[in-house]
């Protein structure tokens, strides 16, 4: 298993209750908390109470979206969660979805991939100190200088899918965040991103050995996701296009029941980890054998409590 294993927060309990939370989970032996940002609590608030409440977690979005925060703001953003963290923080930026970016924030989804590396080439002069004042290809900096001090800039990672996002991720940043694949998977993807770089996966995970529930929960997450297309793309990439032919079909046509029963059970296994918490465990260092080196488990609420969870799949 990897020295790093990481919790995806918050829980379902108020941030204010965190304290707790993240210093049961620093006893049970995880070492990194990170977060997503979509329509619940932002990327950066649990992470900031996470590095003042427990200095032995290291703390990391994952991811922010390119898009919906200005240049000048998310180099402010990653020097304020590095300071507050230092030492032990990273920072995940990628596309997002034309969901999350066009349909809830109002922000036109174009040139993605451009957009990506011009904010990662972009953030790492500015968190040095430098003086910026460039065209890029998808925004123009005049004259920005961040005004903080006495911080390391931390290690910053791409989200990525397909090869040209991982390779990128690979030269320009360094490391990838994946999500939404099978262990064997990696295996396809990881060499994409190059040797010595870091990969965290986010792996979804209900430690049950209920599999019939699971599965018949599982497919509604996994229809949520993999019809968006970003994620289609990359499951035809990855090669279950016959696998989810059907649900694609059904779904394109509006037919949301017959879409999610048209998913096979062996999709749902491949995709979340589930079983006793020793063989969720074994699944997951199945990731780590195959080139993920920070495995960040998202536990689903599938009937399951989270915390309880975080318990049962502890490495300690």
């Amino acid at each position: 298993m990897s020295s790093r294993y990481g919790m995806t927060v918050p829980f379902g309990a108020a941030l204010s209750e965190h304290k707790a939370i993240y210093n049961e989970l620093a006893d049970l032996g995880y070492t990194d908390v990170w977060t997503g940002e979509s329509n619940g609590a932002d990327g950066l608030t649990p992470l900031i109470l996470a590095a003042a409440w427990e200095p032995r977690l290291r703390v990391g979005p994952a991811i922010l979206p390119a898009y919906t925060r200005s240049p000048a703001l998310m180099a402010q953003c990653a020097a304020s969660l590095a300071a507050a963290a230092p030492g032990r923080c990273a920072f995940g930026i990628g596309t997002s979805s034309d969901v999350i970016v066009e349909r809830w924030n109002g922000v036109p989804f174009v040139e993605p991939y451009k957009k990506t590396r011009d904010m990662v080439r972009f953030l790492k002069k500015a968190l040095t100190g430098e003086k910026v004042d460039e065209e890029f290809d998808t925004f123009t900096v005049r004259g920005f200088r961040l005004d903080m001090r006495g911080f390391e800039p931390p290690p910053i990672l791409v989200a990525a899918l397909r090869p040209g996002m991982l390779r990128m991720a690979g030269r320009e940043a360094d490391g990838a965040i994946i999500n939404w694949l099978s262990a064997d998977d990696v295996k396809q993807v990881a060499p994409e991103v190059g040797a010595g770089k870091e990969i965290v996966a986010r792996i979804f995970v209900v430690p049950s050995e209920d599999a019939d529930s699971v599965r018949a929960a599982g497919k509604f997450a996994v229809a949520a996701y993999l019809n968006v297309e970003v994620y289609a793309k990359f499951h035809e990439w990855l090669g279950r296009s016959d696998d989810l032919a059907a649900m694609w079909k059904h779904w394109k046509e509006g037919d949301r029941k017959a879409a999610t029963a048209s998913i096979p059970d062996h999709v749902v296994d491949d995709l979340i980890v589930h079983g006793s918490p020793d063989e969720c465990r074994e699944k997951i260092a199945r990731y780590v054998e195959n080139g993920v080196t920070t495995p960040v488990l998202a536990v689903l609420p599938f009937g399951i409590d989270s915390m309880t969870a975080a318990r049962s799949l502890a490495p300690k």
